[in-house]
């Protein structure tokens, strides 16, 4: 019953991991704002690790061009404005991937998979536990064994110590 519980909380705790990754909010209402939050998501092609926001490389220059006449051409959400600048520049200046088909799945099975490894670690953990507690002490029969392994080993000049 218990081990049925811990795997029902595993598949509770990824599947609300999974409904928390793929919502999203509605983003920011002012186009200036909107500007900005598209061009942190979008990286530059020739800088290394900057965002379109952050540099000030011309082919980033153009990319916030274009954001800028996407949002100010209006009927275009933020993700359809940034799907425009990966099919002209590539899906490589996705800063955040998509929150659909293969890019999702992509995040979401390495954290799926570590959830699911932790919590079958801590079953192993707590079934060697358990056998160790039923297993119950040591018997007279045990002490005599190892006494004997002990004398064993130091008469054979291995160099234990007590």
């Amino acid at each position: 019953m218990r081990r049925r519980l811990s795997w029902l909380a595993v598949l509770f705790v990824t599947v609300g991991a999974l409904a928390v990754g793929a919502s999203r909010d509605g983003g920011p209402l002012d186009p200036g704002d909107r500007i900005d939050d598209i061009s942190r998501r979008i990286a530059c092609p020739v800088c290394d690790g900057e965002s379109v926001y952050e540099s000030r490389n011309p082919a980033s220059e153009a990319i916030r061009s274009a954001v800028r006449e996407g949002v100010r051409a209006g009927g275009l959400t933020d993700d359809e404005v940034i799907a425009e600048v990966a099919d002209a520049y590539g899906a490589q200046v996705l800063l955040l991937p998509r929150a659909t088909g293969l890019d999702a799945l992509a995040w979401a099975l390495p954290v799926t998979a570590a959830v699911v490894a932790l919590a079958g670690l801590a079953s192993a953990f707590r079934r060697w536990r358990e056998a160790a507690v039923q297993s119950g002490e040591a018997t007279d029969d045990d002490r005599r064994l190892v006494e004997r392994l002990r004398a064993e080993r130091d008469g054979d000049g291995l160099g234990g110590s007590r």
